[in-house]
């Protein structure tokens, strides 16, 4: 069974930064490109960031590109967010994914408020 933990969410002031985690079980990690989207009130979930497999590949939506760093640990079945400079428009909850398929972390918040 698919399952995902993430971690790392919380309330930061603008400018600030925090770190992601969602660690995987349940299937081959090491085989699958991973992304993490968001969703912020009364909006669609959006990509923000995408990794592939080896990690030699990687994606950014435009409004985070410079800011966000995707990377990964494929010994340790984790996939991190690296979120730096962040602004009140980042205010959002935010899921890990097995890319291209249903698999979906339970999401975590992240608010940014002075």
């Amino acid at each position: 069974q698919v399952h995902f933990v993430e971690s790392g969410g919380g309330l930061v002031q603008p400018g600030g930064s925090l770190t992601l985690s969602c660690t995987a079980s349940g299937f081959p990690f090491s085989m699958y490109s991973m992304s993490w989207h968001r969703q912020a009130p009364g909006k669609e979930r959006e990509l923000v960031a995408r990794i592939s497999s080896g990690g030699s590949s990687i994606n950014y939506a435009d409004d985070v590109k410079g800011r966000f760093t995707i990377s990964r640990n494929n010994a340790e079945n984790t996939v991190f967010l690296h979120m730096s400079n962040l602004r009140p428009e980042d205010t959002a909850v935010y899921y890990c994914h097995r890319y291209a398929t249903a698999d979906w972390g339970q999401g975590t918040q992240v608010t940014v408020s002075s």
